[in-house]
């Protein structure tokens, strides 16, 4: 549990909990140290990382709840002993959570979900309602953006929707190390509002859906209207290293992969960063028109 649940809702639902901490890590392990979950009678929210180890803190918190334990330290091999290959080492403090700890809790979240990265989907279509329903389960702000507030509406997903006719503004004003996904229905939007997001310099993403024609043409406009040295910093096509089928489900599975690859690795230069590459670019054809 957790990320669509917030952790408060989680607290309020049992206040007799348990939170265990990994404070120490050697070698190999499946999180890092500071890594913190919770634990009530019959809930989860977070994880450290799943397996032999998370199943063996979980027993051992319930039982710190039936027997009244209030804290305690477990040191952990992950080797065959307990079913796991890791091959690294954990230590992790149990301890059972007063007032003051929930609230303290609450507070590191906050500031966890504050100091996301913010992922804008520029066009409510199908592949941003499909981007939409796959961001809002990663550690990011996802902002769905789009002028025409009907197609926001046909988004379950639980995402800010911001209606903006004028696009460019939040890009403009959008945090240091933004990234933007470009999939409107107009061409001559994806345009104005990739260039926008190239022309920032400090985006941590710009893609926009399309074919090796639109990108000529971006290049293009970019000539014209802006700094066409800033153009190499566009990905386009999006998602095109990965399988050529145009479904929207599946472009945005390999679009949500290369944005956080991007926003958590610091990958290098996008694949499509030099013009003496796009002739052995796999053409995935211009779907914004189709999906966007």
């Amino acid at each position: 549990m957790g990320g669509a649940e917030s952790l408060a809702r989680f607290f309020e639902t049992d206040r007799r909990v348990v939170r265990i901490a990994l404070t120490r890590v050697e070698g190999s392990s499946p999180r890092e140290a500071g890594t913190e979950m919770f634990v009530s009678k019959a809930g989860l929210w977070g994880t450290i990382g799943g397996g032999q180890l998370e199943f063996r803190a979980i027993d051992a918190a319930r039982e710190m709840l039936e027997d009244g334990c209030l804290a305690r330290t477990i040191d952990l091999p992950l080797g065959p002993e307990i079913g796991q290959c890791c091959g690294g080492r954990v230590e992790m403090s149990l301890a059972r959570m007063g007032e003051a700890d929930r609230r303290a809790a609450e507070t590191r979240e906050g500031l966890s979900q504050a100091g996301r990265p913010h992922v804008y989907v520029m066009g409510a279509g199908h592949v941003g309602r499909a981007l939409a329903d796959l961001f809002q389960h990663c550690p990011v702000r996802c902002v769905l953006v789009d002028p025409r507030p009907e197609e926001l509406a046909r988004s379950p997903a639980a995402v800010e929707k911001r209606v903006s006719a004028i696009p460019e503004v939040d890009v403009a004003n959008a945090p240091r190390g933004s990234a933007f996904i470009v999939l409107t229905h107009d061409h001559s939007l994806d345009f104005l509002i990739a260039s926008a997001a190239i022309e920032r310099r400090d985006a941590a993403y710009v893609g926009m859906i399309g074919s090796r024609t639109k990108r000529a043409k971006l290049r293009a406009f970019m000539r014209e209207h802006s700094d066409p040295g800033l153009f190499e910093d566009l990905t386009c096509p999006i998602g095109a290293g990965g399988s050529a089928d145009k479904r929207p489900a599946v472009i945005a599975a390999f679009v949500l992969a290369e944005v956080m690859a991007r926003l958590t690795c610091g990958a290098a230069s996008p694949a499509l960063r030099h013009a003496s590459e796009e002739d052995a670019m796999p053409d995935t054809s211009d779907r914004a028109g189709a999906h966007a």
